[in-house]
């Protein structure tokens, strides 16, 4: 509005300057005129002059009048518009200072916890690197601190059943610590780990028995040996049965949750807003949805196996010894083959029972074998794999070989692995 002003300003003086009565006599010529008419407000002779002089001033009045009114109302709104706030950009982008620090929440939980959270790798002493002539790593996993004197807590089937191998754990500050294996429960697949080390962070332990379903939860750990990565998600379920997941005598109700828990998570903890432990994150059955060992059931372990220690029993005489294959399995429940074939469109229609290959160990005799994470086993020498315990079942049976038939995608596949003995 202020430019149209300018535009009406600039006719005005143009017709000022081609008017010569009003640039000529100006205003004092005005004024003379009307106190002619005043003086002799009966002559004839001059009433015509007058009202010719009258018309002139009146229209000058007029230019006056039609130039300065919509100019000053003009400029008054432009003014008042620039003063605004809400219609300057920049100003509007300024207010926006402050939001990462007031609502980036998981970065706050992140810096507040992620320091207790260790990398865990399992060592082959039998394989060697070529050029660094250490043993190579045959599997990886996460844990977390939960002693400030070096005790770790993690997954079982991180560290165990691996022959001739050796744990290795690496802080996050990059320092790297031979472990040693002190309590082992395999029914909840739970593990304590000792490097001789102290004054560590450490992780704080909540209740999973106050947790409700949609809190944000976090998930740290070293995914496909990607250390110290951070995912983040809801809680889908507290009351996740193990018997839903075609797990047999484990009396656990997990936490299902779908932030991403991948290859190398398995151990690594599940946390709160509050940067509080709530779950050990155990095993990943699709993309979304997840599942973990609620805390409050961990700290049943730990009481136990402080106990053991107080009476000087060690992990070894708390569960049996396998022959090895390399795989980490979890049962085909209807409710999860369900889930699979409305999620793929690689899952056979026709499939009714299994067990799904999760992780397979590099090195490992499955991994010679020629199975892959994915792969779905239904049957091993010629009898029905229904669950877990079947697969158990046939590496306590005493053949040499086991002749699998699994399903990759809808190609159904034949695949021959020789276990290693204990």
């Amino acid at each position: 509005m202020a430019l149209r002003g300018s535009h009406r300003l600039e006719v005005f003086l143009r017709r000022c300057t081609s008017s010569p009565s009003f640039i000529s006599h100006g205003p004092n010529r005005m004024s003379s005129q009307l106190s002619t008419k005043g003086d002799h407000p009966n002559s004839s002779g001059n009433s015509g002059h007058h009202q010719h002089n009258g018309g002139q001033n009146e229209s000058g009045w007029r230019r006056l009048v039609r130039f300065f009114v919509p100019f000053s109302l003009g400029a008054a709104v432009s003014a008042v518009a620039f003063k605004r706030d809400d219609l300057t950009p920049s100003i509007a982008a300024s207010k926006m200072t402050g939001r990462r620090r007031d609502f980036n929440f998981i970065a706050d939980v992140v810096a507040g916890c992620a320091d207790s959270v260790v990398y865990i790798e399992i060592k082959d002493t039998r394989h060697f690197d070529y050029f660094s002539g250490q043993p190579i790593t045959a599997s990886n996993g996460s844990g977390f601190i939960i002693e400030q004197n070096g005790l770790i807590l993690t997954n079982a089937h991180v560290v165990i059943n691996k022959p001739h191998t050796m744990v290795q754990v690496r802080l996050s500050d990059g320092r790297t610590f031979p472990a040693t294996i002190e309590d082992v429960d395999q029914t909840s697949d739970l593990a304590t780990l000792r490097i001789q080390v102290n004054n560590l962070s450490v992780m704080r332990l909540g209740k999973s028995s106050t947790l409700r379903s949609g809190e944000w939860v976090v998930a740290l750990g070293s995914p496909l040996a990607l250390s110290n990565t951070v995912t983040a998600g809801v809680i889908s379920s507290t009351q996740r049965a193990s018997q839903e997941l075609g797990l047999r005598n484990r009396d656990i109700n997990y936490l299902q949750t779908d932030a991403a828990i991948t290859f190398g998570n398995s151990g690594g903890p599940l946390v709160n807003l509050d940067g509080e432990a709530i779950g050990v994150n155990s095993m990943k059955v699709t993309a979304g949805i997840s599942f973990a060992i609620p805390i409050d059931y961990v700290k049943v372990f730990l009481e136990r196996a402080a106990e053991r220690r107080r009476k000087g029993s060690t992990y070894k005489t708390g569960y049996p010894v396998k022959r090895y294959m390399g795989i980490t399995m979890l049962t085909l429940t209807p409710d999860i083959l369900f889930e699979l074939k409305s999620r793929s469109q690689n899952m056979p229609s026709n499939l009714t029972h299994g067990v799904l290959v999760w992780k397979v160990i590099v090195g490992s005799p499955a991994h010679s074998g020629g199975l892959q994470p994915g792969d779905i086993v239904t049957h091993i020498n010629k009898k029905e794999i229904k669950n877990s315990s079947d697969v158990y079942d046939a590496l306590a049976d005493n053949s040499k070989n086991l002749d699998i038939v699994i399903l990759r995608g809808v190609k159904q596949m034949h695949v021959s692995i020789t276990p290693e003995d204990p």
